[in-house]
C-alpha cells in the first residue's frame, strides 16, 4: 500500500478552492453574500472579461478593523459562527470562514475597508493566497473587494473556463439571484463599463422584479401568499398564459437564501396541474420563511441545497400559496367577464368572508367539458370534439333507425380549417357517404422496412382514405383490414428522416418582426455561442441583453408561436454537454421536427391525408422519431368476430 503522506497546505487550499471557487459566478456570489451579512443596503459588482481578468464588490457595510481584515484571509476564519449549537440555527448566509481564503488561493486580490466610526481605513494585497502588503488607506466605510486574474496559478482549472459572454452571463445570473433574495438591499452590476440593472433597495419585492425584469414578465404575476404557524410563503408566480418554455424563471428562497429545490419546482408545478400544456412551466420568485432550526444549509459546498425538517410542509406551504393565486385570478375573470386576464398586473390573493387569505383549496381544473350529443332540428346528431372541428353525423332524415332504404353513414367533415387553404373553386368532390377514389401506393425506397403491421408494400396497391377521427387518426381501408395512423406521429417522422439527411438544406422564414425569448442568463448565452449551429438549423439569433435573444428567423415549418420552445428544446441539449453531431443532434432534430410536424386536433386538407397514408401503407414509416408506432390495424376476421359474424 503507498505510504499515506499530509498534503502540502498550498495544495490543500486549492483543493478547498475547488469547491467554492468554480467559476467568477462563484465569486461573486460569496462576495456579495458577505456585504449582506456585513448590513449593507447598497452593493455594486463590477465585472470586465466575464470576470476572469476584474471582478470588484463594494458594499457600505459594518467594515472591518485592520486586525480583522488580515485575519479573514485564513482558511475558517469567521465571525458568524461561534460554536457547534450555532450550526443548529445559521441565520448568516455565510458561516464557514472559507471564502475569502478559497479565492485568494487561485486569484490575485485587494481588500479596502473602514470600520464604521474609524478614522482611517487598511489595505490588504494578496497573491495566490499569500500577503503581499498590508497598509493604511483612505477609503469609504464599508469594504472594497477587487479580484484579479482569476486562476491564474491553476492552468488545469483555466482551461475548462467558458467564453467571456458566458462566464458574464453566470455572473449576471448570480448577481440577479442574490438582488431578488434581498428587495431591502439597493444592487447595482455593470458590465464593461456598461450598467446592466439597478434594484431600487425600497423592500418591495414588486418593485424589485420590475427593476431586474421588466414591464412585459411583472405583468403577468399574480401575488401568492400562505402561512401557518412555522412556515410562510409569500412573492408571486406567473399567470398560466405567460407561461415559459423552461424552469429559468423560477426563484426560490428559503429564509433570505437563494436555493434550488426539486421539492419546491414540483409544488409550484403541481398548482397548475390542467392549466399548462406539456412542455410549458411557470414562472415563480417566492420567498419561503421557516424557523432556522428546522433547515440545514450545510449539505451543499456552494449552500445551493438545503434540507427540511418536513418536505412535507414544506410542499404543501408553496403548493396552496400558488393554488390560491391561480384560484383568485379565476375568480376575478369570472367576475368581471373577461376572457382573460393576460395583462393583469401582479393581482392580490383571494379573501374569504373572514377577510383571511383562501388557502388549502383543493385542486382547480380548467380541463374542457366532455363531449355532448345534442341533436339538431333535422335529426342529425354531432359529437363535438374538443378541437371543436371534427364531427360524426349519424344521418336519419326519416327518423326510421331500421329502415333498409336509410343506411347508417359515419362522414368525416375533412372541411379545410385552421388556417389550412380550402380545394380550388370547382374542384370534384367525392358524394357524401361514397368512398373515396383510389390511390395508388408508391414503392418504398431501397432499404427501407417492411410496413409495421406486415402489409406488403406494393407500387399497384390500392387504399381508400375513408376520413379522419377526432382530426388526428386518419382513416384508411387497405387489403383486407382497416388502418388507423397517427397523422402527427407520421408527419413528424417524414421531417426527422429529412433533417437528418446530410444534403437537406434547411429553408428557413424571415420574421417581419423578431420574436424576443427570455431564455435566462444561461441559455441566452448557449444560444448566442451555438448560433452557427442554430443558422444551419434557420435560426438566426442575436443578442437581447444579458437573458434574451432576438429571433429574426426561423425553420420554414415552425409556426411562430412555437419558436421559443424549440429553441428552449435545443439549448437543454446543448447544455448536456458533448458534440452536437452525434446523440445530441438527434434530440435536437426531434425537437423541430415535433413543432413542425401536423398538430394532432387540428383538421388537415384531404390531399395531405392521402400523402401520409400512402407512405405508411408503403413501409416508409413505421415509427415516429421517439419510438411510438404510426399505425396499427384491425383485420376484416377481427372485425367479423366482435360483432359476432364467426
Amino acid at each position: 500500500m503507498p505510504k499515506i503522506l499530509e498534503l502540502e497546505p498550498h495544495v490543500a487550499d486549492l483543493i478547498a478552492a475547488g469547491e467554492v471557487v468554480e467559476r467568477p459566478a462563484s465569486v461573486v456570489k460569496e462576495l456579495i453574500e458577505n456585504s449582506i451579512d456585513a448590513g449593507a443596503n447598497i452593493i455594486t459588482v463590477e465585472i470586465n472579461a466575464g470576470g476572469m481578468t476584474y471582478i470588484r464588490v463594494t458594499d457600505n457595510g459594518c467594515g472591518m478593523a485592520p486586525n480583522d481584515a488580515r485575519t479573514a484571509f485564513l482558511r475558517h476564519a469567521t465571525s458568524k459562527l461561534r460554536d457547534a449549537e450555532g450550526l443548529e440555527a445559521i441565520g448568516t448566509l455565510g458561516f464557514r470562514g472559507e471564502a475569502l481564503a478559497a479565492i485568494a488561493a487561485v486569484s490575485r486580490i485587494e481588500l479596502l475597508t473602514r470600520e464604521t466610526g474609524a478614522g482611517e481605513g487598511v489595505r490588504v494585497s494578496l497573491e495566490a493566497g499569500e500577503v503581499a502588503d498590508v497598509r493604511p488607506a483612505g477609503c469609504p466605510e464599508g469594504t472594497t473587494i477587487i479580484v484579479r486574474d482569476l486562476f491564474f496559478n491553476t492552468p488545469a482549472r483555466l482551461k475548462f473556463m467558458k467564453s467571456d459572454r458566458a462566464e458574464g452571463s453566470g455572473v449576471s445570473s448570480a448577481v440577479l439571484h442574490c438582488a431578488l433574495s434581498r428587495p431591502e438591499v439597493s444592487v447595482r452590476f455593470i458590465k464593461d463599463g456598461k450598467a446592466e440593472y439597478h434594484t431600487p433597495g425600497d423592500s418591495r419585492v414588486d418593485s424589485c422584479i420590475y427593476s431586474l425584469f421588466g414591464r412585459d414578465f411583472s405583468s403577468g404575476l399574480l401575488k401568492a401568499e400562505t402561512e401557518d404557524e412555522t412556515i410562510s410563503t409569500t412573492g408571486y408566480i406567473s399567470a398560466p398564459s405567460a407561461a415559459r418554455g423552461n424552469r429559468s424563471y423560477q426563484f426560490f428562497f428559503v429564509n433570505g437564501r437563494s436555493i434550488k429545490s426539486r421539492t419546491l419546482q414540483a409544488a409550484v408545478e403541481q398548482a397548475y396541474a390542467n392549466t399548462l400544456v406539456s412542455g410549458r412551466y411557470p414562472s415563480c420568485v417566492l420567498y419561503i420563511g421557516t424557523r432556522l432550526s428546522d433547515v440545514d444549509v450545510n449539505v451543499h459546498p456552494a449552500k445551493t441545497e438545503v434540507k427540511f425538517v418536513s418536505d412535507k410542509q414544506v410542499f404543501d406551504s408553496v403548493y396552496y400559496a400558488a393554488l390560491g393565486a391561480i384560484r383568485n385570478m379565476d375568480g376575478a375573470v369570472r367576475s368581471e367577464g373577461a376572457p382573460d386576464r393576460e395583462g393583469a398586473p401582479l393581482l392580490e390573493n383571494a379573501q374569504g368572508q373572514d377577510g383571511a387569505p383562501l388557502r388549502n383549496n383543493t385542486p382547480h381544473s380548467n380541463s374542457s367539458p366532455r363531449p355532448e350529443n345534442t341533436p339538431n332540428p333535422e335529426g342529425t346528431f354531432h359529437t363535438q370534439h374538443r378541437a371543436g372541428t371534427a364531427r360524426s353525423t349519424l344521418q336519419n332524415p326519416n327518423s326510421t333507425l331500421n329502415s333498409p332504404e336509410i343506411p347508417y353513414q359515419i362522414q368525416f367533415d375533412l372541411t379545410p380549417k385552421n388556417g389550412v387553404p380550402a380545394p380550388p373553386a370547382g374542384a370534384p368532390a367525392s358524394p357524401a357517404g361514397s368512398p373515396a377514389p383510389p390511390v395508388d401506393v408508391p414503392a418504398p425506397p431501397a432499404g427501407v422496412p417492411a410496413s409495421p403491421v406486415g402489409a406488403p408494400a406494393s407500387s399497384a396497391a390500392e387504399f381508400n382514405v375513408i376520413g379522419e377521427a377526432m382530426n388526428t387518426y386518419i382513416i384508411v381501408e387497405y387489403g383486407d383490414g382497416v388502418w388507423f395512423i397517427d397523422k402527427h406521429a407520421a408527419h413528424e417522422r417524414i421531417h426527422f428522416d429529412k433533417l437528418k439527411r446530410e444534403e437537406f438544406t434547411q429553408m428557413s422564414q424571415s420574421l417581419m418582426t423578431p420574436v424576443v425569448c427570455r431564455q435566462g442568463h444561461d441559455d441566452a448565452a448557449i444560444s448566442l455561442e451555438n448560433s452557427g449551429l442554430l443558422d444551419k438549423l434557420g435560426f438566426t439569433v442575436e443578442s437581447f441583453g444579458e437573458d434574451a435573444v432576438a429571433v429574426r428567423s426561423i425553420p420554414a415549418e415552425i409556426d411562430v408561436g412555437d419558436a421559443e420552445t424549440v429553441l428552449s428544446d435545443i439549448c437543454a441539449q446543448l447544455k448536456l454537454g458533448g458534440p452536437a453531431q452525434t446523440e445530441r443532434r438527434d434530440e435536437i432534430y426531434r425537437a423541430i421536427a415535433c413543432k413542425a410536424a401536423i398538430k394532432a386536433g387540428k383538421s388537415s386538407a384531404e390531399r395531405e391525408l392521402r400523402e401520409l397514408a400512402a407512405r405508411v401503407i408503403s413501409g416508409e414509416i413505421s415509427h415516429c422519431p421517439h419510438g411510438r408506432p404510426v399505425a396499427f390495424i384491425l383485420t376484416k376476421a377481427t372485425l367479423d368476430r366482435n360483432f359476432k359474424r364467426i
